[in-house]
């Protein structure tokens, strides 16, 4: 199969789907690999290493998405690259499809195979290819947050250990999945008052274990969140419905109630937020201001530490790739219920029933496109 590699377009993003190591994995294999000039020269992979692992470098984005028969991106398609996609051509990537209906519509127009690595599940019935992303965006979300307590960056002025005889500041945590673990692993290291809520009493139970009296854990529901945030100097949301639109766990209402120049970081803004004062931005504007709260709603937060996660990501994606590209996307699918869960738009069906549901599409199971 001929495999291809664009480089990413999205504001900030150093990221690139294949590094040497990966290219190789598929050269070896007897595939094709066509990398974009200059992909991965950001975070230091150069041509030359593409070259080494056995690629061909190509000039153009276009050059890219004309030959190859799976493109290997990390953010989803933006207009330009969704225009360039072909009928069934596969598009293996980060989608985050639900809360974006025009991404959506140009899949589906373009009747391209589009598998998606926040749906792929793994045997222990987690998100593989979610994971080392949701990990290093866990860990960011405190060190954004206490950058942005600074008075210069729009916070309160707040330094989160405090000093002797000057009380810490409190942050809380809204879920306690990957991202939630993440980030209470950071906080508790800037010797804040830390509160992590989340609806698994057994998961609670876990950390209690884990950190003891280092944390206050609360089990989730609409007061216990009203509460910690009115309380909270920064509040970091890591909640997720897998494929689907995130839920608003915190108001408009709470938003102007709580201390002025506090911060929120919302996490997960790719699935559309749970902050329902937030909205995307960008590494280039990565802030804004509603009733006094500072937002850090940044849609591709890992693409900051972009080598670390370049080569976290695809320890976790190259096995797929290397599926797809040797049995085919039908047999591939066919073999592996996990990597199969990962169809969200197919030959212009939608095949993930969140998104299908949250945008109003007709739903068509994964298995009846794989006769």
């Amino acid at each position: 199969m001929i495999v291809g590699v664009p480089k990413e377009i999205k504001n900030h993003e150093y990221r690139v789907g294949l590094t040497p190591p990966s290219v190789r994995e598929l050269t070896l294999r007897g595939h094709t690999v066509l990398v974009q000039k200059g992909a991965g020269a950001e975070i230091g992979l150069a041509d030359e290493q593409y070259v080494a692992a056995g690629a061909s470098i190509v000039d153009t984005a276009k050059d890219v998405f004309a030959r190859a028969e799976m493109i290997v991106k990390v953010k989803e398609p933006q207009p330009g690259e969704c225009a360039m996609l072909s009928e069934g051509q596969i598009l293996y990537t980060y989608l985050h499809l639900a809360p974006d209906p025009e991404q959506t519509a140009a899949l589906v127009k373009s009747g391209a195979v589009c598998i998606a690595y926040e749906t792929i599940t793994g045997a222990g019935g987690g998100l593989p290819l979610l994971a080392p992303m949701s990990e290093v965006a866990g860990r960011m979300a405190i060190q954004a947050g206490a950058a942005h307590l600074e008075k210069s960056k729009g916070g309160m002025g707040l330094l989160l250990g405090g000093v002797p005889g000057v009380a810490a500041g409190h942050i809380v945590i809204i879920g306690a999945g990957v991202v939630g673990t993440n980030a209470l692993q950071m906080a508790v290291g800037t010797g804040a008052r830390v509160t992590v809520l989340d609806k698994s009493i057994e998961r609670l139970r876990q950390l209690d274990l884990v950190f003891g009296g280092r944390i206050s854990t609360q089990y989730s529901n609409a007061h216990a969140i009203e509460e910690a945030v009115l309380s909270a100097d920064l509040v970091i949301g890591g909640v997720l419905v897998p494929g689907a639109a995130a839920p608003k766990l915190v108001t408009r209402d709470m938003i102007s109630r709580m201390k002025p120049g506090a911060v929120v970081v919302d996490v997960a803004i790719d699935q559309g937020g749970c902050f329902e004062t937030s909205h995307a931005t960008t590494h280039a504007d990565p802030t804004f201001v509603v009733d006094g709260v500072v937002h850090y709603c940044v849609a591709n937060m890992p693409g900051a530490v972009a080598r670390t996660s370049t080569f976290a990501l695809n320890n976790a994606t190259i096995g797929h790739a290397v599926a797809l590209a040797t049995k085919g996307w039908k047999k591939a699918l066919a073999d592996d219920a996990h990597l199969r869960n990962g169809l969200n738009v197919c030959q212009g069906k939608v095949t993930y029933e969140a998104v299908a549901r949250d945008l109003g599409y007709t739903y068509t199971p994964a298995e009846s496109l794989l006769v």
